[in-house]
């Protein structure tokens, strides 16, 4: 009885400990993405989430006119991203600069944590680790948010601000968090 306590204790322990090294891969399901566009503020950008043959595809026009420039797409997570330490994308941008976001609430308007990754025409890994991230409302640094906070993430989302008025497009082939190491 006692041995067979020891090895269910034994296994239970390794499991847990390989199932805590296993990466966490965010669905590329087109239903949980929300486009939040410059429209929001008067702004006439467009951007969307679409599905494609190799995942998921942020697309859309950027403009300037009425003091809008950015298109941005956001989901809640849906699992808790307790001992992780970052963010592996596997991206095909246009050329252009990017942000990975991260919200720490449920808000539509509250601190967002952004790290900025630029594109080159190929598909490319990107790893960007939360102690790289800047926390940011509406475009501006916030002061006192301190850093992320993994397992208090709430949302996740890309969004185009470079100035650039034209159309862009940002294929997403997967979204895979880092564990700690």
């Amino acid at each position: 009885m006692f041995t067979k306590n020891v090895f269910g204790f034994c296994l239970l322990l390794a499991c847990s400990s390989l199932v805590a090294a296993l990466p966490m891969n965010v669905d590329l399901e087109l239903q949980p993405w929300r486009a939040v566009n410059d429209g929001v503020m008067g702004g006439v950008s467009t951007g969307s989430m679409v599905s494609t043959e190799n995942g998921l595809r942020f697309q859309g026009v950027l403009s300037l006119e009425n003091n809008g420039g950015f298109a941005s797409v956001r989901r809640m997570l849906g699992f808790d991203l307790r001992a992780v330490e970052g963010v592996r994308l596997r991206v095909r941008g246009d050329g252009r600069t990017y942000q990975f976001r991260v919200r720490q609430d449920e808000q539509f308007d509250n601190v967002a944590w952004r790290a900025d990754f630029t594109t080159n025409g190929e598909w490319q890994t990107i790893e960007l680790l939360f102690d790289q991230f800047q926390p940011v409302w509406r475009g501006r640094p916030v002061i006192g948010a301190g850093p992320i906070v993994a397992e208090k993430t709430r949302q996740i989302g890309f969004l185009l601000a470079d100035g650039k008025q034209e159309a862009f497009v940002l294929d997403i082939g997967a979204i895979e968090f880092i564990p700690e190491s």
